[in-house]
């Protein structure tokens, strides 16, 4: 009996990336059941086995909120306007955990998903974007708290808190600090395969960074030139403007609101791009 031998007919082909430009959006595309895995993966986990579970969601900011209130309102005598303080800091905290649990998350991608990247194939960039989309659930969990918190206040302080139009562009703020706290933390990711001193850093430099952020202050209360030093940061200008839309409290600069954007376009570009260079590569070192 003749066998003939048939043509074995691929459904993919895994290459070596071989420059840095080499990014195939569409196969990543492809692979969005795995990006939704990874997003209830990561969104169950970090609760699961806790006595509150999803509570914990909730209890979190408005602990922080009531901490920042005793301390920096209280004791430290931070003013913050004609604002209760709870609705203060917590419209300061809902963006800001928002940006940090992106970053600091996405900056071990390639360290704690190292097991998985080296048994199967699938697009890197799958796991940071996961990262980012189910940290935006628990955005709006934190962000439904802030809501409940000002409407409880707002028969008491209606002459002050003014919601204005600006609300229209909470997508365009979330966007701006998804998209720098992806960037940066790729970057970070990446640079970390080599440089494991670097993680260490991470979470220390996060908190740094929120006292140059104007999350426990307000811009009124700093001289033109130090308000122009914060303002260099690119997520003041998103956390001002939040609270501004939610609560007329604050500044809305538009030029420094476009200046954050150049910002995250920037950083995402090149993050994407050193993500992308070292990918190939990473088992070697981490």
């Amino acid at each position: 009996m003749e066998i003939k031998d048939q043509k074995e007919e691929w459904t993919l082909f895994v290459k070596p990336q071989v420059s840095w430009f080499d990014i195939n959006l569409r196969e990543l595309w492809n692979y969005r059941d795995l990006v939704l895995l990874f997003v209830k993966r990561d969104f169950v986990s970090v609760y699961k086995q806790t006595i509150l579970g999803p509570l914990w969601y909730l209890i979190q900011p408005i602990l922080t909120a009531i901490t920042y209130a005793v301390i920096f309102g209280s004791i430290a005598k931070i003013s913050t306007g004609e604002l209760p303080k709870l609705v203060f800091y917590l419209s300061g905290i809902t963006m800001w955990n928002y940006f940090a649990e992106c970053l600091n998350k996405t900056s071990n991608t390639f360290i704690s998903n190292s097991n998985v990247f080296g048994k199967v194939y699938f697009p890197r960039l799958a796991v940071p974007i996961s990262i980012i989309i189910s940290n935006l659930i628990t955005f709006f969990i934190q962000f439904l708290l802030f809501i409940g918190v000002l409407l409880c206040y707002y028969p008491s302080y209606s002459e002050v808190i003014h919601p204005s139009i600006y609300i229209l562009l909470l997508p365009l703020l979330v966007l701006i600090m998804a998209g720098i706290g992806f960037g940066i933390g790729i970057i970070i990711s990446s640079v970390t395969t080599k440089y494991r001193d670097l993680r260490f850093l991470i979470s220390f430099g996060v908190q740094l960074l929120m006292f140059a952020t104007p999350v426990i202050y307000p811009l009124s209360l700093l001289s033109p030139t130090k308000k122009l030093i914060i303002l260099a940061n690119p997520l003041s200008s998103v956390i001002e403007t939040f609270r501004f839309a939610f609560t007329g409290s604050g500044e809305l600069h538009w030029y420094y609101l476009l200046y954050s954007f150049v910002f995250m376009i920037v950083v995402l570009i090149v993050g994407i791009l050193i993500f992308n260079k070292v990918e190939k590569s990473f088992m070697d070192t981490v």
